[in-house]
């Protein structure tokens, strides 16, 4: 820890810990998980998207599994070359939408490598058992394409048939090959993610952590602010900035936790509105994709200013991309609205969140609730102390990984996802909330992840899916599975 702190750049703190990894992978593990806020930020987000930018630049190893459309007909044959014969956890990308970065090919390696570590650090998942795939079919940023030094496929992105016929063989080698394993689809392109888990949710063990894992983290901390705000949870109106995957993804777990606490589908749906980059999401809209039309309401067409003034929300969720969408104007018009106004600027990495923690407490004058998807350091203000929450996958999705594992899930239907959110919310502290904090603190992220895990695998005894006999010390089981980074 003092060789890294010593480094002058996050960049090479980032270079220094991938080397621990491929030189002694226990204590690169004992390193993350005893200092995770510190090594979270380096080897996730914010640094692995500056990592992931220049990842053929600072290449020094392999650490994954790469498929380009040359190798269409041999997967099978190819994952024989894998190493490791019992892997339990896949996380494929294309690094078509890495984090708020865009097309950046096979560069968006570092996501699987990143996402894998959180697994083994968070929750426990042996390495061994942990399998980063880059699904490398091309890329359209042209500067990356024509960098001398780019790893991959140096041509234009495959798409259509040829592309979905690629995943498909991908996915079916791997129930041959690894029947035990988790699919984890993480980084595509909105369209691409939704049409490939609709086409594998209910057929394999998968979920797309963008859609799904957002959802979650996001629905945990909503359950949280109702301790701050005193608003019931159904009684919520909720508006998104962006329709993209992610944004999406939280309110179809949105409608279901709703419906849940009683609503109809149609209350439920009624209390969620959007807005994208041409304005509030309205049924007379032409240019809508079908993961947007259940939210289309009917009203009049208004920009992102006139659609919170009209419809008064109670809560603001940013999945945009777009650093500062969250203007100083629209904290001010949520804090007029609102006693406690709550902002969740989600975009990842920093560098694209909607708003700062200190922008969203100064210009609420520390009324606002604020959750992010970056981390952000302690504000002080008026001379009170605001911890801001982040709304990290990493509370849920290796928590998931896990649960599943151990029960030997069949699939993950939504009810997982619920699950997992509401045991997550249980985890805030009268302490965290005093704070104003929605989430738990990250130091606490492998116990939470025993617990999410344990509540995902009783739901899934419970739903049938599991496909082993229930053990009869369930919580022991998955504590017996844990790795252990420990000497």
């Amino acid at each position: 820890m003092e060789g890294l702190r010593r480094k002058d750049s996050n960049i090479e703190r980032y270079i220094m810990l991938s080397a621990l990894q491929d030189r002694n992978e226990k204590l690169y593990y004992r390193i993350a998980s005893d200092y995770i806020e510190e090594i979270m930020p380096i080897i996730y987000t914010p640094i692995v998207g500056e990592a992931c930018i220049e990842f053929s630049h600072i290449f020094r190893r392999a650490k994954g599994f790469y498929i380009t459309p040359d190798d269409k007909g041999d997967l099978l044959k190819i994952l024989d070359n894998w190493p490791e014969k019992d892997i339990r956890v896949i996380v494929i990308t294309d690094g078509q939408r890495i984090l708020g970065l865009g097309d950046l090919g096979a560069n968006g390696m570092g996501i699987p490598i990143g996402k894998l570590a959180l697994y083994t650090a968070c929750a426990g998942i042996h390495p061994n058992q942990c399998l980063p795939v880059m699904l490398d079919v091309g890329t359209n940023n042209k500067e990356i394409r024509e960098d001398i030094l780019y790893l991959g496929y140096p041509k234009e992105r495959i798409k259509g048939k040829a592309y979905f016929e690629l995943v498909h063989e991908f996915v079916m080698a791997v129930q041959e090959k690894y029947p035990n394993a988790l699919i984890q689809f993480e980084d595509f392109l909105t369209p691409n993610a939704y049409a490939l888990l609709n086409i594998y949710k209910d057929k394999v063990l998968c979920f797309n952590d963008d859609i799904q894992g957002t959802a979650a983290v996001a629905l945990a901390g909503l359950y949280a602010t109702t301790r701050i705000t005193k608003i019931p949870f159904p009684d919520l109106k909720i508006m998104f900035l962006g329709a993209g995957s992610a944004a999406t993804g939280i309110a179809d777990l949105l409608v279901l936790a709703l419906v849940k606490e009683g609503l109809t589908k149609q209350e439920a749906l009624d209390r969620l509105w959007f807005v994208d980059i041409n304005g509030l999401v309205v049924s007379s809209r032409t240019d809508l994709m079908p993961h947007n039309l259940p939210y289309a309401h009917n009203h009049l067409p208004s920009n992102f200013i006139e659609s919170i003034k009209t419809i008064k929300p109670h809560v603001l969720i940013g999945a945009t991309g777009a650093f500062g969408a969250f203007s100083k104007e629209v904290i001010a018009i949520m804090s007029d609205l609102n006693e406690r106004p709550v902002i969740f600027a989600l975009s990842n990495p920093t560098s694209k969140a909607e708003c700062t923690a200190e922008q969203a407490y100064t210009w609420s004058y520390g009324k606002a609730v604020f959750a992010s998807g970056s981390p952000f350091d302690m504000v002080q203000f008026n001379g009170k102390e605001y911890h801001p929450g982040q709304g990290n996958n990493a509370y849920i999705f290796p928590g998931i990984g896990l649960g599943a594992i151990v029960a030997h899930a069949s699939i993950i239907p939504d009810e997982l996802f619920l699950t997992a959110a509401k045991t997550l919310s249980e985890t805030v502290s009268d302490k965290n909330i005093e704070e104003g904090a929605i989430y738990p603190r990250l130091t606490e992220i492998r116990t939470i992840s025993l617990e999410v895990a344990l509540a995902v695998s009783e739901k899934a005894f419970d739903l049938g899916i599991a496909r082993i006999k229930k053990p009869k010390n369930l919580r022991q089981t998955i504590l017996d599975y844990m790795y252990d980074p420990n000497y």
